[in-house]
């Protein structure tokens, strides 16, 4: 897959509409009873930046953007307007936010992860994309400076294998590998001045 390290306009994105999709099959019996059951283990998030124009400046940034990424042909990162912290909606992140693993005295790698909790259920997903210097960990409830993270692997390294039944926790920011999810821009600008929003779908990238 090919990925520009390269952030959507900010002050875009912030303004953009979009979270979570999810597949799910389902088969109505004779019964009237359903079963359902999904192939995908993982949400996918997609937005709409249109809702994040406010000028023709903004336009000309996403068509210079659009054109660089050349349509849907290579990724970008994006910045999740409600879903980029590991830290609940108002804190900074910190040390504790996420489990990381669990110590066994030998592995000095280990992968980001955010949990989503509710009514007994926890799903887990992968976090692939840091932002390396927002990235604070703890070993056993202490922030630990002796790690590096290695990006090509998206994996937390430790100087040290924390010792074995040692917990391990992070916080960080984040985000989203993404593309465009068309080849086509279609940009009025009488429409625009006159309050129209042009369509600019984004997709999640699974990488």
């Amino acid at each position: 897959m090919s990925l520009h390290p390269v952030r959507f306009p900010t002050n875009i994105s912030l303004g953009s509409t979009g979270g979570p999709e999810r597949r799910t099959e389902i088969v109505a019996l004779a019964s009237g009873h359903e079963e359902r059951n999904t192939p995908w283990a993982q949400s996918r998030r997609r937005y709409d930046a249109g809702y994040g124009l406010r000028s023709r400046a903004d336009l000309e940034t996403v068509i210079a953007f659009f054109e660089a990424r050349r349509g849907r042909l290579y990724g970008f990162l994006w910045r999740d307007p409600l879903d980029h912290s590991s830290a609940p909606a108002g804190a900074s992140p910190g040390p504790l936010d996420q489990p990381l693993g669990t110590g066994d005295g030998t592995t000095t790698r280990f992968t980001l992860t955010k949990s989503y909790a509710s009514g007994g259920v926890t799903q887990i997903r992968p976090i692939t994309h840091p932002l390396p210097e927002t990235l604070r960990i703890a070993i056993d409830g202490a922030e630990t400076t002796a790690f590096t993270f290695d990006p090509a692997s998206a994996e937390i390294v430790f100087d040290t294998a924390p010792a074995t039944g040692t917990p391990l926790a992070a916080g960080y920011l984040f985000d989203v590998p993404a593309r465009f999810d068309t080849d086509t821009l279609a940009i009025n600008l009488a429409s625009f001045d006159a309050g129209e929003i042009p369509s600019i779908p984004i997709v999640e990238l699974r990488v």
